[in-house]
């Protein structure tokens, strides 16, 4: 069996990331630190969504080190450009093309009950853009140009796949199978990691408080700063239970730090307090994203390469996506250009 057949039964993962904010601890031990080992297995299609970024004002100068930044970032957590395909999204014209075809195929409805949608317009309620409402139309051309298998998703994003699959469902039966159907990826290894201020809460970059989420480029005595500032309770045990929110958090991500299981975790800390612990988690932390941040902030200093890097990705990004939109606009009844 030829190499080039065996690439051809590989399955599709796409997956994007805004570059309108900095990646997380969470970001990383919840999906990021996957997607190296998934590269073996499947055609693995990874790109900056810069296009998603400007449904809320962006700083253009901004926007544009934080797409490097992010696409720095990948790498460093593990993404091979020789193994994936890393690109930035507004370098695939593909995108937006088909956006607008599948903005005809889809409900008013449909976009109007996105609970991303609610939640951002009352966050921008100085901006409630058209792009607001239509983006999760962007997201599913994202996803469906690259004829995608799975896409990585935490639970929350879920709907936007659903609504992916609505819309390929759809245009599959007015003008036969055009779109394979995608399915949410929802790693098993995944792990959700909560707010260091508020446990209950999701880790999440755009928390006002800068103390509750560890971001992959801060430095050592930030990170330990952060974890000696983490809720606890009045319990002092180092154990699981219920009603210890911010105690479960920091033993989850000590155990995804250093590999072992919560219950090693819980006998290592035996017979000692907070005072002890939470300082180890944050050496574990630092020592985890210590290589990251240093090979981030190497890569950043070589533009010339990561230019061919995402130069090279968007040419085999866009020999992809060209053959499902010649194919939909063909079936819709453009003439061909």
């Amino acid at each position: 069996m030829s190499e080039n057949t065996i690439e051809q039964k590989k399955k599709t993962i796409f997956s994007g990331v805004q570059p309108s904010g900095k990646l997380t601890l969470g970001n990383y031990l919840g999906a990021i630190r996957n997607f190296g080992p998934l590269q073996e297995e499947y055609n693995c299609i990874y790109c900056v969504v810069d296009m998603h970024a400007i449904t809320v004002r962006q700083d253009p100068a901004t926007l544009r080190r934080q797409t490097l930044e992010v696409l720095a970032q990948y790498i460093a957590c593990g993404l091979d450009p020789d193994k994936s395909t890393l690109f930035i999204q507004s370098h695939v014209p593909a995108h937006a093309e088909l956006a607008w075809v599948l903005s005809c195929y889809t409900m008013f409805g449909e976009l109007s009950r996105m609970t991303q949608f609610k939640d951002k317009s009352s966050k921008h309620a100085d901006n409630v853009n058209a792009g607001l409402f239509t983006y999760p139309v962007l997201m599913a051309s994202d996803i469906l140009l690259y004829q995608t298998d799975m896409v990585p998703v935490g639970v929350d994003q879920k709907q936007h796949v659903e609504l992916a699959r609505n819309i390929a469902q759809r245009f599959n039966g007015v003008y036969s199978d055009t779109f394979v159907m995608p399915e949410p990826y929802i790693p098993q290894t995944g792990a959700k990691i909560m707010s260091l201020q508020e446990p209950s809460r999701k880790m999440s970059k755009s928390d006002e408080n800068q103390n509750s989420f560890i971001l992959l480029m801060d430095k050592p005595d930030d990170i330990m700063r952060k974890f000696r500032r983490a809720v606890t309770d009045s319990d002092t045990r180092v154990a699981r239970g219920e009603g210890k929110d911010g105690v479960n958090n920091l033993i989850s991500i000590y155990a995804l730090a250093t590999g072992k299981t919560p219950e090693q975790v819980e006998a290592e800390f035996e017979g000692k307090g907070y005072g002890d612990f939470k300082p180890a988690v944050g050496e574990a932390v630092v020592e985890l994203l210590r290589p990251i941040r240093e090979k981030t902030e190497a890569l950043l200093q070589d533009k010339g390469y990561l230019e061919s890097v995402y130069k090279e990705g968007a040419a085999k990004a866009n020999y992809l996506a060209r053959k499902t939109l010649d194919k939909v606009y063909r079936k819709v009844g453009f003439v061909k250009r």
